[in-house]
């Protein structure tokens, strides 16, 4: 029996294996991806002892070529039915930059650098309030330090109380 046949009983039976919620689901979803990977590996193995018996085929051969062809089609066959139960969503961009011969890892970096540049301009607006909080409160207190020190004492009692307080009476 080819050790690759052996692997793939394997698969099947641990892929057969469920356990419900959700910290399981996501661990059996990796699982799964990982069988795939698994089986797309030995896949590329069998293609390649495949190739090496064609390549130096005779008619002695047959019987190995014939059983590496079956080893094969089998191993397809257990890639399509792990890979059904894998549930992964690739964003079109990322199938179209592979279909444009690219490096599907720039779609990951140009995203990345996306989040990084709206992350920098929110914290600018974050920090513009905050400035701007603390301009008013200093204008504030000049204009009406009784309402303002009110307003603090509440701040510092409790903290947690919504920081949009009217100051009116």
């Amino acid at each position: 029996m080819d050790p690759s046949q052996n692997n793939t009983g394997t698969m099947t039976t641990a892929a057969a294996s469920s356990n419900g919620g959700s910290n399981e689901g996501d661990m059996e979803a990796k699982r799964s991806l990982g069988r795939v990977t698994d089986s797309i590996k030995n896949t590329l193995g069998l293609l390649h002892l495949l190739h090496l018996t064609v390549s130096s085929y005779n008619v002695s051969s047959q019987l190995i070529l014939l059983q590496r062809l079956n080893a094969l089609v089998t191993e397809l066959d257990n890639m399509k039915m792990l890979a059904g139960k894998c549930d992964i969503q690739v964003p079109m961009e990322v199938v179209n930059l592979i279909d444009d011969g690219k490096n599907p890892d720039e779609f990951t970096k140009d995203v990345l650098n996306s989040c990084i540049a709206r992350n920098q301009i929110t914290k600018g607006k974050t920090d513009a309030f905050k400035s701007m909080r603390k301009h008013l409160l200093e204008e504030l207190e000049q204009a009406f330090p009784d309402e303002v020190e009110a307003y603090r004492e509440l701040n510092s009692k409790n903290p947690k109380l919504p920081k949009k307080i009217i100051l009116h009476k």
